[in-house]
């Protein structure tokens, strides 16, 4: 095998594929990346049996063949070369990497070894820009449950029907949804995807709105496929939780705000608050304004904000950080709220519930 690229070409491609090299495996052929030239195109994938991601990279194939590489070692020779034509040739299982004076020899693997991506049936699938899909991640993905004690909570629900994907995540104490409108109508489906996976799409997808994703469903696998770009995910097995029961219409008080002021005084709110504190930020709500305070072992803060208040005075009370997260992925200027007593959660929608954010109280004490 021998192959010649642009360095830029070359990292960016060792980049993308870099994410689904797992950190820790006892599969040493795991961490490798595997260079595939037997036909037309180099394509660099990377696999960790749960996650997997390949890419075509522009190159120019001398000889045909194929190798794996030591992942890490492989990005940081890439990287540190000049920016310059960089050739690579394989021979014996040994690596030749050339690029100017640069002449680095490295052990491969034979590519024969590598678990390659499963194939996954085109029949299911939906489209939607690749802007739309990057802002439905940053708009939910902070709602996902870190541990797993209940893996369904460390993944994304995304479900179809007709010409709307609803895309849900939730950690026991938040429920973040984003209703999507989509350019078709497709067939009925639920799935729950892996938080990582959709991280790991938020950081490689460029996010350009004229540009699409196509998302394709097998039983327990999805794939993403964008400009020249797949990743193949394991799906999480299970059923969701049913989060329409978990969402009303009901409510005793509704305030709108203006959605910068409430959320520069929240965030100045948490410079009172230790990392492993956890205060609440108290709301008081009356006729047109808002008071919010916290009270820490450093010091408190009360600030008021105008408001407009449809129904009745409420004081309750929510961690601010939970607060901070659903509103900083907020483009509306005004935004309204939805409580019902101080021991119910409070719902952070717009009017066409194009997003919905739903957030538990907390309990405090308070002298008033």
């Amino acid at each position: 095998m021998k192959l010649s690229f642009q360095k830029s070409n070359l990292l960016n491609g060792i980049n993308i594929v870099s994410k689904a090299v797992p950190s820790k495996t006892t599969m040493p052929i795991l961490e490798c990346i595997l260079i595939d030239a037997t036909e037309e195109e180099i394509k660099l994938t990377a696999n960790d049996m749960e996650l997997a991601i390949e890419t075509k990279v522009e190159g120019s194939i001398l000889e045909k063949g194929k190798i794996c590489i030591d992942a890490k070692l492989f990005s940081e020779i890439i990287r540190k070369l000049p920016d310059s034509e960089v050739i690579i040739e394989e021979k014996d299982e040994k690596i030749a990497i050339l690029c100017e004076k640069a002449n680095f020899s490295i052990s491969g693997r034979r590519g024969d070894d590598f678990a390659y991506m499963p194939s996954v049936e085109t029949d299911q699938y939906i489209c939607l820009s690749q802007f739309t899909l990057k802002e439905t991640i940053r708009q939910t993905i902070f709602s996902i449950a870190v541990n797993e004690n209940n893996k369904l909570m460390t993944g994304e629900l995304f479900e179809i029907e007709g010409n709307q994907l609803k895309v849900v995540s939730l950690d026991g104490h938040r429920i973040s949804i984003r209703n999507v409108e989509l350019k078709d109508s497709y067939e009925k489906k639920k799935v729950v995807v892996p938080g990582k996976t959709l991280i790991e799409i938020s950081r490689i997808l460029p996010g350009d709105a004229d540009k699409d994703v196509y998302i394709f469903f097998s039983k327990n696998h999805i794939l993403f496929e964008f400009d020249q770009t797949m990743v193949l995910s394991r799906l999480i097995e299970g059923e969701y939780f049913k989060i329409d029961q978990m969402i009303s219409s009901d409510f005793e008080t509704k305030i709108t705000v203006n959605k910068k002021d409430i959320l520069d005084s929240i965030e100045r709110s948490v410079l009172l608050i230790r990392e492993s504190d956890k205060k609440p930020i108290i709301m008081d709500i009356k006729e047109e304004s808002m008071e919010l305070s916290l009270n820490s072992v450093i010091g408190s803060m009360k600030e008021d904000i105008l408001i407009h208040k449809k129904g009745k005075d409420i004081l309750i009370g929510f961690n601010p950080r939970f607060l901070i997260d659903a509103l900083r992925v907020i483009d509306d200027e005004e935004i309204t709220i939805y409580m019902v007593n101080s021991k119910a959660p409070c719902f952070i929608r717009d009017e066409e519930n194009q997003y919905i954010y739903l957030i538990l109280p907390v309990n405090f004490n308070v002298s008033r």
